[in-house]
C-alpha cells in the first residue's frame, strides 16, 4: 500500500480539465450524450436525489415510532459519518471509471463480468424503486395538502392518479435534455437549503412552546412491539440510511459532466456532507416543535410532519410549508428519473436488458436516451400498482430501492480493495486513506444490509412484514435467470475504435 500523502482535491486546487471524451473512448465507449453539465450541476443531482425534504419528511413517522427523538438525532449524526466514508470510497472509484454505467461498470472492470452483472441489476432495480418511492411519497404529501386546502380525502386510487401525473411530468421534463435537468437541479439545491431554513426558522420562532433539549436528544420511544431497546435503536437507524441513498446519480451523469473524473467524485462527497448538516437541522427543528407526540403519530393527514406544522404554525403556515416540501420532492423525483434512465441506457449499451437495442437509442436532437426515460417511469409506475390494494406496498417499494442500491455501493469498493495495486486511481484519490476508509465503507454496508432485512414491528404479519429480504432474493433470482439468456451478448467493451463498433454507435442515435 502506498504511503504517499492523501490527495484531497479542493476548490482552490482543481486539476486541469482532462479530455473526458478521450478518456471515455479509453474505457470503451464512443461519446453520444451531451456533455453540458458543470460541477455544480453534478453535485446538485445527487443532492436533489438524497433530498432531505423528501426522505426525512416521508420517514419521520417511522422515526417517531422506532426509537423516537434520541435515535433520530444521534442516528442521523452517526449514520451520516459512515455514509460519508462510503461516498468517499465510491468517489475514488468513480474518478477512475467516469461512465454512465457507474457501479456495474466499475465492478465489471475490477471483478469480472458476473460481478458487473449482479451489481448492475441491484443498482438498476434500486434506482427504479427509488423513482416509485420518491414520487409516491410526493403523491402522499400532495394528498395531505389537498386535504388541508379543500377537504379532499386521499384514497389509494386518487393517490395513484396523482402519482401517475407526477411520473408523467418527470418524464416530459427529462426529454428536453440534460441542460434543463441540470438547471432544475441547481434550483433544487437552493430550494432545499432555503426550504430547510424556512421550516426550521418558522418552527423556532412561531410556536409559543417547544420541547426541551433533554427530550429531543434523550427521549427514547418504542412503538414497535419488540422488547430490546438495542434492536429498536438499530432499526431506527434506517430513517437516516433510507434518506442517504441515491448519491451515485453523480456517477451516472458523468458522461454528461465536464471534467467528470473530478467533478463527479466531488459531487458525490459534497452531496452527502451538505445533506448531513442540513438534515440534522431539519430533524432537530421538527422535533423541538412537536406539540402532541401521540397526535403527531396518529395524524389525520397521514403525514406526521404535516401535523407538526399544523400544531405549531396553524393551517395557513402548514399549507405554505407543505408546498415547499412537495416542490422539493418533485425536484428529487425528477433527478432520480435522470439517474435511472442513464443506468438503463448504459446497461442496454452493453446488451444486459431485454430489448437493449431499443433502450440504448439516443435522440439526435437533445442527445437524451428518450426510450430509457420512458422505460424508467413506466416500470416505476408498475412497481407502485400494489399500493392500490395494500397499505404495506409503499414500504415494499422502498425496500426494493434500498436493498438494491445500498449493497451495490459496496461491491466496487470491495473489488477495489481486493485489486490492491492493480487499481489505478483517477485524479480524485484518497491516497493512503483509501484502504481504511474503504474497509469502513464495506463493513458499514454489510451491517445496514442486514438491518434492512430485519422485521421492524412485532408481531410479524402480512401487513407488518419487512419485504426487503424478499425484494433482495427476487432481484438476485431475476438477475440469475436472465444471465443464462443474455450472458453471450452482455459485455463491457475493452476498447473502442473498430469500424463495427462505430457503426453500432451510429445506429443508436435517432
Amino acid at each position: 500500500m502506498s504511503m504517499s500523502p492523501p490527495k484531497w482535491p479542493s476548490p482552490d486546487q482543481t486539476p486541469p480539465p482532462k479530455d473526458e471524451e478521450e478518456r471515455l473512448r479509453e474505457l470503451g465507449y464512443q461519446p453520444v450524450l451531451a456533455r453540458r453539465m458543470g460541477g455544480f450541476g453534478n453535485f446538485a443531482i445527487s443532492f436533489s436525489v438524497i433530498s432531505i425534504l423528501s426522505g426525512c419528511m416521508t420517514l419521520y413517522g417511522f422515526g417517531l415510532n422506532t426509537g423516537g427523538p434520541a435515535v433520530m438525532l444521534w442516528g442521523w449524526a452517526g449514520v451520516g459519518l459512515f455514509v460519508l466514508c462510503v461516498g468517499m470510497a465510491l468517489a475514488e472509484v468513480t474518478s477512475a471509471y467516469p461512465t454512465s454505467g457507474a457501479l456495474y461498470y466499475m465492478a465489471d472492470r475490477l471483478g469480472g463480468r458476473k460481478w458487473g452483472w449482479y451489481t448492475g441489476w441491484l443498482n438498476l432495480l434500486g434506482l427504479l424503486g427509488a423513482i416509485a418511492g420518491i414520487d409516491y411519497g410526493a403523491a402522499l404529501f400532495t394528498g395531505a395538502f389537498l386535504n388541508l386546502q379543500w377537504g379532499f380525502t386521499p384514497t389509494p386510487g386518487s393517490t395513484m392518479i396523482i402519482f401517475m401525473c407526477i411520473l408523467l411530468l418527470h418524464a416530459v421534463l427529462n426529454l428536453f435534455g440534460v441542460s434543463l435537468v441540470s438547471l432544475l437541479n441547481s434550483v433544487s439545491v437552493w430550494w432545499h437549503l432555503g426550504g430547510v431554513a424556512l421550516i426550521v426558522g418558522a418552527l423556532a420562532v412561531v410556536p409559543s412552546s417547544h420541547q426541551s433539549p433533554e427530550f429531543v436528544f434523550t427521549e427514547f420511544v418504542n412503538g414497535t412491539g419488540w422488547d430490546s431497546p438495542i434492536y429498536v435503536a438499530a432499526i431506527g437507524l434506517l430513517l437516516a440510511q433510507y434518506t442517504f441513498s441515491g448519491y451515485d446519480a453523480s456517477a451516472h451523469l458523468s458522461e454528461e459532466t465536464s471534467n467528470a473524473s473530478v467533478s463527479a467524485s466531488r459531487g458525490i462527497v459534497r452531496s452527502i456532507w451538505v445533506s448531513w448538516i442540513a438534515g440534522f437541522a431539519l430533524l432537530a427543528g421538527l422535533t423541538f416543535a412537536i406539540q402532541d407526540y401521540a397526535g403527531t403519530q396518529e395524524s389525520a393527514t397521514g403525514v406526521p410532519p404535516a401535523q407538526i406544522l399544523l400544531d405549531a404554525l396553524g393551517e395557513g403556515g402548514a399549507k405554505a410549508l407543505l408546498l415547499v416540501v412537495i416542490v422539493a420532492q418533485l425536484f428529487c423525483g425528477n433527478a432520480e428519473v435522470a439517474a435511472a434512465s442513464r443506468m438503463v441506457f448504459a446497461f442496454s449499451r452493453d446488451n444486459a436488458l431485454p430489448g437493449s437495442a431499443l433502450w440504448r437509442k439516443v435522440s439526435g436532437r437533445t442527445q437524451t436516451p428518450v426510450n430509457a426515460v420512458w422505460l424508467s417511469v413506466v416500470f416505476a409506475c408498475l412497481l407502485a400498482v400494489p399500493s392500490l390494494y395494500s397499505v404495506t406496498a409503499y414500504g415494499a417499494v422502498t425496500a426494493i430501492n434500498v436493498i438494491g442500491i445500498t449493497p451495490a455501493y459496496a461491491i466496487p469498493i470491495y473489488l477495489k480493495l481486493r485489486a490492491g495495486s492493480r487499481f489505478e486511481p483517477g485524479p480524485w484519490s484518497l491516497g493512503r486513506w483509501s484502504r481504511p476508509i474503504g474497509w469502513i465503507a464495506v463493513v458499514w454496508v454489510a451491517i445496514v444490509t442486514v438491518l434492512f432485512c430485519l422485521p421492524q414491528s412485532n408481531p410479524v404479519t402480512v401487513d407488518s412484514m419487512n419485504y426487503a429480504s424478499i425484494a433482495l432474493v427476487a432481484v438476485l433470482v431475476l438477475a440469475t435467470v436472465w444471465w443464462f439468456v443474455a450472458r453471450r451478448s452482455y459485455s463491457t467493451p475493452q476498447a473502442y475504435g473498430s469500424a463495427r463498433e462505430q457503426a453500432e454507435i451510429a445506429d443508436q442515435i435517432v
